[in-house]
């Protein structure tokens, strides 16, 4: 059986007439000039109007996104849930101006999450220098100490983490 390509035109005895929108490996989807979007099965029966002959890729877009969310969520990092300290819940950041000037408010939350996004980016960073194949040992010990350092600047929204490890950790004394 050769898969109709996105774009061709069938006559369906239930739905009426429509135009294939997306081939997936088991359904084609279907917009239905009466019935609006519709998936049927790739053997359903149907008459073909005009078969748009383009090969087809039988692994929709959905399927895609969802290994694609899947490798990063095995791979990355990034997806780790990082608490905010209990007596930070439902507050907000008050950035004061000197002058006349109105103040700047916003959710502890999205400065927290903003914050941990910063630290999650540091730390890929840091990964990608030290497993990098252009830079030699002393190049990836220089810029660690600097990666180092910025932790240590970061140190002061320490207090906003639930949990001590998740907190940045700069250079310890000695």
């Amino acid at each position: 059986m050769k898969l109709l390509g996105i774009g061709s035109r069938i006559h369906h005895s239930e739905h009426g007439k429509g135009v294939v929108t997306n081939v997936s490996s088991k359904l084609y989807w279907v917009t239905f000039m009466e019935n609006g979007l519709e998936t049927i099965g790739l053997d359903a029966d149907f008459e073909v109007i005009e078969a748009v002959t383009e090969e087809v890729d039988a692994v929709s877009f959905f399927d895609v996104e969802r290994s694609l969310v899947q490798i990063l969520e095995k791979w990355s990092d990034t997806h780790e849930k990082v608490a905010l300290g209990d007596k930070w819940k439902g507050g907000k950041l008050i950035l004061e101006p000197g002058g006349e000037l109105a103040n700047k408010e916003m959710p502890i939350e999205t400065f927290f999450h903003k914050i941990v996004m910063v630290r999650d980016r540091i730390r890929v960073m840091e990964q990608k220098i030290n497993s990098s194949k252009n830079l030699d040992d002393h190049e990836k010990v220089d810029l660690q100490q600097y990666i180092t350092r910025i932790y240590g600047s970061l140190t002061s929204f320490n207090v906003l983490f639930k949990n001590k490890s998740d907190q940045f950790i700069g250079e310890r004394s000695k």
